[in-house]
């Protein structure tokens, strides 16, 4: 397969807690996007809490951290030479992440697949503003974690339960 028809994946861990394998991430990332990730490219990184609350804050104007933000790439042309087309950035905050899946009873991996999911279907314009758009987001990211292995993200396991 050559290297333009591969999603990139960068990745930059601004914090020191565990993370995802770099070829998780991008295998995630590239599943969310299906046949629409050949040839692009997305930053993925990690950030503490607080940094997370300024981001949150200054682009949605909720001055608290949150487990995923996205940042569309904005269009631009195609530099000469370029080897993908960027698609954005995705930005996870692994002390949230941990916190929510401890709270619903999930695995961290399985958490972070689907933030991967989540914040990459936010590139390509998958939204959750209004309920039809929820629901058919919703729908991708269970289709998509279901393929990789992955139970429903919001069926939340039963007190005991094991996964």
């Amino acid at each position: 397969m050559s290297t333009r028809a591969q999603l990139a994946v960068e990745c930059r861990f601004d914090t020191r807690d565990a993370v995802p394998s770099r070829h998780l991430l991008r295998r995630w990332a590239s599943a969310a996007l299906g046949a629409r990730g050949a040839g692009r490219e997305l930053a993925l990184s990690t950030v503490g809490a607080m940094r997370m609350r300024t981001l949150n804050r200054r682009y949605r104007g909720k001055d608290k951290p949150t487990n995923v933000l996205s940042f569309p790439a904005q269009p631009h042309p195609v530099a000469r030479g370029a080897t993908a087309l960027p698609l954005g950035d995705v930005v996870i905050c692994p002390a949230v992440l941990r916190r929510e899946a401890r709270e619903q009873g999930k695995p961290e991996r399985a958490h972070w697949a689907h933030l991967v999911v989540h914040g990459t279907l936010h590139l390509v314009g998958y939204d959750h503003e209004r309920d039809a758009d929820a629901r058919r987001m919703e729908r991708r990211e269970i289709a998509v974690l279901r393929a990789l292995g992955f139970d429903n993200p919001y069926r939340l396991p039963a007190r005991g339960a094991r996964q």
